[in-house]
């Protein structure tokens, strides 16, 4: 944790402007708090960039545009919004060369996006989180570089869930997946029912049944829970979770 802080604290130093990387899904979770202090102590300027754009629907984008200023959403992986990010920061930048600070919590997007950007494979990606274990400087143009970051937990005291829902603990590591994915199922009980055309409103009932829909099952029909609540959690962290719903409203 320790070293993190002194990596954040040279990039606000280094930095014109400190992207905060956050997930469409969840935007407010998302939003590390802390660091935002530091980068309004300091005097710098923010840009939110809400990535996974394409596994919320369009009214969430439009209701969050109103709240989070400046923002831009991108899908990195369908190369949704990068163009128009470039342009939101050479605007900020009035023209002039720019160093960015790129910012977020682990497995949030922040490697995917910098790929996105710079148009190649700078900053390696992984699906498991704390991949990046250090900072990188990253040339998206002659213009713009950008420093990546190490994620980081907030050091406030909040919940293994919290974690398990934006993927910065990974699905393989949760220490107690079944709890995790009864509070998944109870949030977002009508994605899910729709999604893996369930009929049941219960918990309880709708994880044995994905059970039966992941073919979880072991000895005697009896649903192996564990092995069901972590593939959910795969799912979800994944974005596979995304398709029945999608980005379909217009």
């Amino acid at each position: 944790m320790a070293q993190f802080w002194r990596h954040v604290n040279i990039v606000l130093t280094k930095a014109d402007l400190i992207i905060e990387v956050l997930d469409a899904r969840m935007i407010e979770e998302s939003r590390n708090k802390e660091i935002e202090y530091k980068i309004i102590e300091r005097g710098k300027k923010i840009l939110y960039v809400i990535t996974k754009c394409d596994l919320v629907n369009i009214a969430q984008i439009k209701q969050a545009q109103k709240t989070l200023k400046p923002s831009v959403f991108i899908s990195s992986t369908e190369k949704l919004g990068t163009t128009i990010l470039k342009k939101k920061i050479m605007e900020i930048s009035h023209g002039e060369k720019i160093t960015v600070g790129v910012v977020g919590y682990p497995n949030v997007g922040k490697s995917s996006l910098i790929n996105a950007l710079s148009g190649r494979s700078s900053a390696r990606t992984s699906s498991e989180s704390g991949f990046t274990k250090g900072m990188q400087n990253v040339r998206v143009n002659n213009k713009i570089m950008l420093i990546d970051t190490p994620g980081v937990f907030t050091t406030e005291d909040e919940t293994e869930y919290k974690y398990v829902k934006l993927g910065s603990i990974d699905y393989a590591k949760v220490k107690d997946p079944e709890t995790a994915a009864l509070q998944l199922i109870q949030e977002k009980r009508d994605e899910i029912k729709k999604i893996y055309k369930i009929e049941s409103d219960d918990e309880e009932e709708i994880l044995i049944q994905l059970s039966i829909i992941f073919n979880k099952v072991g000895k005697g029909n009896k649903p192996d829970l564990d092995a069901t609540s972590r593939l959910l959690l795969r799912e979800w962290q994944t974005g596979k979770m995304k398709k029945a719903y999608g980005n379909k409203e217009k």
